[in-house]
């Protein structure tokens, strides 16, 4: 496929499963169980109207927002997705690299097959990291104190990933990292190594080895008494939830479903997404990230409640397909996708994107 032809997400999807090993495709794509929710997350947005404005006087618009208090260029933010140096052997340094052109915030995931210091140093870009904790709390708290001593300006802890949902793709192909590949951040921990096995994922004997399942409310705020940086709720879809999260001092919430990868007929994140912006009632900052495949879905979101979109699937996309460029080209699209779609449904900046776009008032 050439240059010219890779005109949306979509299309970079496409070329991406012509390049990638099936393995670690069904990797990146798969979901759990029957993969409803999968499917749900992306066809959720399509069954969401626009009722756009008209004679909104558009002269020049601004996709410039602010999150946790730094400023981006747009509402759309690199979602944490593990191992992306299967996709491209500069993984996380080219990811980062493109979000910082792009002026937008990178998430880093625990499961990076490159060290939080080289992605920080990387690029001047906005970076925050993924947590999960483990049963080794020593090397938590060690891995904590390495992403306090870089820019990383907030940790994201996910919750809805105590146990690894049955992902049947992976389990088919015995999935396991290539060869020259680990957990980098948690190698010399003795924890970074995910080994192909005789039966089933590799990812899940890891998972079920080292990520601790008695994790509870109480880890929260654990983890708020050993850092100063502030923490965001990533897995949550429910209104008490929601609320639980912000009295305990959460920063932020991450409405998310693991991309389909957990439980699956869990809703669409952007069916919940109400519900939980509601619940915190502008006490602290939401997102959303699941399915999120065009700059109108983006509109959607910020009229339902979102401060910002996070976007994982497209950045492997991209990544996969040229690297560095690719991902900045996927970041283009959203960026002139939104654009456009504010533009029509009558909004000149960011805070005009809202609920009164899904009502025919």
């Amino acid at each position: 496929m050439t240059e010219g032809a890779l005109v949306n997400v979509s299309d970079f999807e496409r070329e991406a499963a012509r390049r990638l090993p099936k393995d670690v495709l069904d990797y990146y794509s798969g979901g759990a169980l029957d993969e409803v929710t999968l499917r749900e997350n992306r066809a959720a947005y399509d069954r969401i109207p626009l009722y756009y404005r008209v004679l909104a006087s558009l002269r020049e618009r601004s996709l410039a927002t602010t999150v946790l208090g730094e400023r981006v260029s747009m509402p759309v933010l690199v979602a944490p997705t593990a191992f992306h140096r299967m996709a491209h052997e500069d993984g996380e340094l080219a990811t980062a690299r493109a979000a910082a052109s792009a002026g937008i915030t990178m998430i880093v995931s625990t499961l990076s097959n490159t060290d939080i210091e080289d992605i920080a140093a990387a690029s001047k870009g906005p970076l925050w990291f993924q947590l999960y904790i483990y049963k080794d709390r020593a090397a938590t708290r060690d891995l904590i104190r390495r992403v306090e001593a870089t820019r990383c300006s907030a940790i994201v802890l996910t919750v809805d990933a105590p146990l690894l949902g049955p992902r049947e793709r992976d389990a088919r192909n015995r999935f396991a990292l290539p060869e020259g590949l680990s957990v980098k951040n948690l190698l010399g921990a003795g924890q970074g190594t995910v080994s192909k096995e005789l039966f089933g994922s590799g990812l899940a004997k890891y998972v079920g080895t080292f990520v601790d399942p008695a994790i509870s409310w109480k880890d929260l705020e654990w983890l708020r008494s050993i850092t100063k940086l502030p923490v965001l709720i990533k897995g949550i879809v429910r209104a008490d939830d929601a609320r639980r999260a912000v009295e305990l001092g959460a920063r932020g919430i991450v409405v998310s479903n693991h991309g389909g990868r957990q439980l699956d007929t869990s809703p669409a994140t952007i069916d919940a997404l109400p519900y939980v912006a509601d619940a915190v009632g502008g006490r602290t900052e939401v997102y959303v990230d699941g399915g999120i495949r065009r700059g109108i879905d983006v509109v959607k979101a910020l009229a339902r409640g979102a401060r910002a979109v996070m976007v994982g699937r497209p950045i492997l996309w991209g990544l996969a397909v040229d690297g560095e460029e690719g991902v900045a080209r996927v970041l283009e699209i959203f960026r002139a996708e939104l654009d456009l779609a504010m533009g029509l449904c009558g909004a000149s900046t960011v805070a005009e994107v809202d609920g009164s776009l899904l009502r025919p008032e």
